[in-house]
């Protein structure tokens, strides 16, 4: 019996393909225009890899943005409760989950059966996103991957007092013509993300062990500003960007 998760997000889709005992393929694709299209392609990526065909797949559960409009059989369920059961089964003892995605940020409780009591979402803007360190990482002439931790080498902070998008770009290049050290700003962006972030997790109440998740998982830069307001060390997944999609596909062999 084999059973996928399909995560279609904002900014990528993620497959995981479980069978009765444990992950046997996967697959990550940047998210395209059409979702649907999208959703097809990195599911035929993850059985490619396996070796399957649809026919194989017991049970197939889609979350994300896209997750009621795959183009074939499925169960759409949130991404709250797919994050949650995720999160559970690589870390039992999680009881608070910081999910930092292309183009929202979600702050989760768990109880000990993995199952969420209590969330909060940041999706009105940018604010705490992958989209907000990119475009900062674009206008300051920096690869992504490096904004992270060349802030932690900053010998100062330059502040960032905005938390939209174009404004916080306007006030960084601003501050570059001006002299200050790029350290010294990025050190500022993640100051500011990581603020705006941890006001979520204050607010469904922050309780260990405490877990973060998504893309912005890999950047340091902001898990240690997190970890320093949160008075804990975070666990982070060895794939923190799938752990909606092994959610996903967990709750897809439960359905059965």
């Amino acid at each position: 019996m084999r059973y996928a998760g399909v995560d279609v997000g904002s900014r990528t889709a993620k497959v995981v393909i479980l069978n009765e005992d444990s992950v046997i393929s996967s697959h990550l694709i940047s998210t395209g225009p059409d979702s649907a299209e999208t959703s097809l392609q990195v599911l035929r990526g993850a059985m490619d890899r396996a070796r399957l065909h649809m026919e194989d797949l017991s049970g197939i559960v889609t979350t994300g943005y896209g997750r009621y409009i795959a183009p074939f059989p499925h169960t759409g369920i949130t991404e709250i409760a797919c994050h949650a059961k995720g999160v559970h089964r690589v870390f039992p003892s999680a009881r608070t989950i910081l999910d930092m995605g292309g183009q929202d940020c979600k702050a989760i409780r768990l109880d000990d059966q993995g199952r969420h009591t209590n969330f909060v979402m940041n999706d009105k803007c940018a604010a705490g996103t992958g989209r907000f360190l990119e475009v900062l990482a674009r206008s300051l002439n920096i690869p992504l991957e490096e904004m992270g931790p060349r802030s932690l080498e900053a010998r100062g902070l330059v502040a960032i007092s905005s938390m939209c998008a174009v404004f916080a770009k306007q006030e960084a290049v601003a501050h570059r013509r001006r002299g200050a050290l790029l350290e010294d700003i990025l050190a500022g962006v993640h100051e500011a993300v990581a603020e705006r972030v941890f006001r979520l997790l204050k607010t469904v109440g922050l309780e260990a062990d405490f877990v973060i998740t998504g893309g912005i998982a890999q950047n340091p830069g902001v898990v240690r500003r997190v970890e320093k307001r949160a008075g804990m060390k975070a666990l982070i997944p060895p794939e923190p960007q799938y752990t909606g999609a092994l959610g996903a596909a967990c709750l897809a062999r439960e359905i059965g």
